[in-house]
């Protein structure tokens, strides 16, 4: 597993080569032994660096863990978007997304379940990622059901509290299962009759 792409996503890797080999012994690390065993010792070893390395530009663990989801999480936005033909059938827009969500969660299924599960263990800290997420994503979601291809069908753009239903919902189910060892692409069908049940199909 690789967080090339979430590194990639974060610009401030560009400038400090050194910030994204962590991110990725961060990645490593997580998919080795989950977030709550990892230590400082085990990124530095993943991303062939120094503790002095990582504490030059992170000042703790958990710093580095909420850096990475940020990344990962722009990655996931950034793929669903450049999934969906905007002028497509809705239908087919939805299992567009639908689809790159899923492909998303199956080349980091460790990520992402430490984004949903572990996150919120770190309290107030958690909280602007959380929320910045959620608002990022919810931001996509109506977007993508108000392009040509929904209008042309006559379907009314999801609306944002519907958006956070449908994100909730599928958080939990992807928790559910990566936790129980399932092929994540057994989300694909439920997920679609989902989205489209909320976006009128």
């Amino acid at each position: 597993m690789t967080t090339a792409t979430a590194a990639v996503s974060d610009p401030t890797t560009q400038t400090d080569p050194f910030r994204g080999r962590l991110l990725d012994g961060m990645a490593a690390s997580i998919a080795e032994r989950g977030y709550r065993d990892t230590t400082v010792a085990d990124i530095v070893r993943h991303a062939h660096t120094s503790k002095r390395t990582f504490y030059a530009r992170f000042g703790t663990k958990e710093d580095c863990f909420v850096e990475l989801l940020r990344a990962n999480n722009e990655a996931l936005i950034a793929g669903i978007r450049a999934a969906v033909d905007p002028h497509a059938d809705g239908d087919a827009q939805i299992r567009q997304a639908v689809a790159a969500y899923v492909g998303h969660i199956a080349a980091r299924p460790a990520i992402t379940l430490s984004w949903i599960r572990e996150l919120p263990a770190l309290g107030a800290q958690a909280t602007p990622l959380h929320r910045w997420a959620i608002d990022r994503l919810t931001d996509m979601l109506v977007d993508l059901s108000g392009n040509p291809g929904f209008r042309r069908a006559g379907r009314a753009p999801l609306s944002r509290p519907l958006a956070v239903v449908l994100l909730g919902g599928l958080r939990e189910l992807t928790a559910l299962f990566v936790e129980d060892g399932s092929d994540v692409q057994g989300l694909l069908e439920p997920a679609v009759a989902a989205s489209t049940a909320l976006l009128g199909g």
